[in-house]
């Protein structure tokens, strides 16, 4: 018997079933490969970034943290 709590798990990335995530990220890859395509390279970049944010899991993406998502 050990006196050790249960660890709390929390997933370092999005998981596979996450459809809502794998929708948003799905977007955010088409709206940058939409832009360069067009050569509006400012905004892919920071559609990029978007995609990469919700990829590693970084942390919740919401009006406070826009100025991170962004790279700001």
């Amino acid at each position: 018997m050990s006196n050790q709590r249960a660890g709390k798990f929390k997933p370092a990335a999005m998981r596979d079933n996450d459809t809502n995530g794998l929708a948003l990220r799905s977007f955010f890859r088409r709206a940058k490969e939409l832009l360069e395509e067009k050569g509006d390279e400012d905004a892919a970049f920071y559609f990029e970034q978007c995609e990469e944010w919700i990829s590693n899991a970084r942390g919740p993406m919401n009006e406070n943290s826009a100025g991170k998502v962004l790279g700001l």
